[in-house]
């Protein structure tokens, strides 16, 4: 399956990708690591002896967008390690393993031995949020806390869909530069204009909805877990959610968290792109929670 809808379209995509990058306020370093699963690709940021911070994107995203406004505070504690999920928009490369058996727990093993990591904290947004709770429960002694930004555990696929259908339909259908502001204004609070006035990010958004397969992610699909297997997450993971958050905050989601108790905290004035809409506040709280 290829991952890109054209050829030109890749390659629009990967020269934004690469300007985004020039557009860090902190050095940092791209390489592949080999996986199961074809060529990962991650940006890393920081001194490799600080304590290790995986960061995951969402479904529709990749590492360079997603975090072109935290990296560099998140870079001075820490020793960044920004992937780019295997089938998804990034620079990642799949192998045929990655269609015919994709395994989300071997594959964050295969990137955590890449980098010889006994244990490390884990950030993820959106999807991202997801495969960081869910790889906490399946090795809880490789991950020392996990934060999940826009997030939510759900329960059903009906439940992931329908949210999807809601935030996205019918803009993404129909992809254009109008559309792609009308949806950003969707899936934003009232700062959505940190992302809409940022030229490339914006650009490359709008390559990403024109030109990316998203068929291509299907094979990271969300596993669903009981309220007895959730108690390994007390103390242990943290949930930042928007206040305007029409994928993650919703009655349903919230009394989740609160039956298991959970820690979390909704972030005012924010939506679904919380890290972006309130960069130094969210960095501020990721930081806050791996000190506690």
């Amino acid at each position: 399956m290829e991952r890109y809808k054209s050829f030109q379209g890749r390659q629009l995509i990967y020269q934004s990708y690469d300007k985004l990058l020039q557009s860090y306020d902190v050095h940092v370093e791209e390489e592949y690591i080999e996986t199961s699963f074809g060529q990962t690709h991650v940006i890393t940021a920081g001194d490799s002896q600080n304590p290790s911070l995986l960061l995951l994107h969402g479904t529709a995203d990749n590492a360079a967008m997603m975090w072109v406004y935290n990296m560099n505070e998140l870079s001075r504690k820490f020793y960044v390690i920004a992937v780019d999920s295997i089938g998804g928009s990034g620079k990642s490369e799949p192998n045929a393993d990655y269609f015919k058996r994709f395994d989300q727990v071997k594959w964050m093993d295969d990137i955590m031995d890449a980098f010889q990591l006994h244990d490390s904290y884990i950030c993820g947004v959106s999807y991202g949020a997801y495969l960081s709770y869910f790889y906490t429960l399946k090795r809880p002694e490789r991950i020392r806390k996990a934060m999940c930004l826009a997030g939510r555990i759900p329960s059903s696929t009906f439940e992931v869909m329908s949210k999807m259908m809601k935030a996205f339909m019918p803009e993404a259908l129909f992809p254009s530069e109008k559309n792609c502001e009308k949806l950003l204004r969707k899936l934003c609070g009232p700062n959505y204009a940190v992302f809409a006035e940022n030229e490339e990010l914006m650009r490359h958004w709008y390559y990403l909805l024109k030109y990316f397969n998203n068929k291509s992610m299907m094979k990271h699909r969300i596993q669903f877990v009981d309220d007895v297997e959730l108690a390994t997450l007390v103390g242990k993971a943290k949930f930042l959610i928007g206040e305007h958050d029409i994928l993650s905050n919703y009655p349903k989601a919230i009394h989740k968290l609160q039956r298991n108790q959970l820690n979390y905290e909704i972030i005012r004035e924010a939506g679904h792109a919380i890290n972006h809409e309130q960069a130094d506040l969210v960095s501020q709280k990721i930081i806050e929670f791996w000190n506690e």
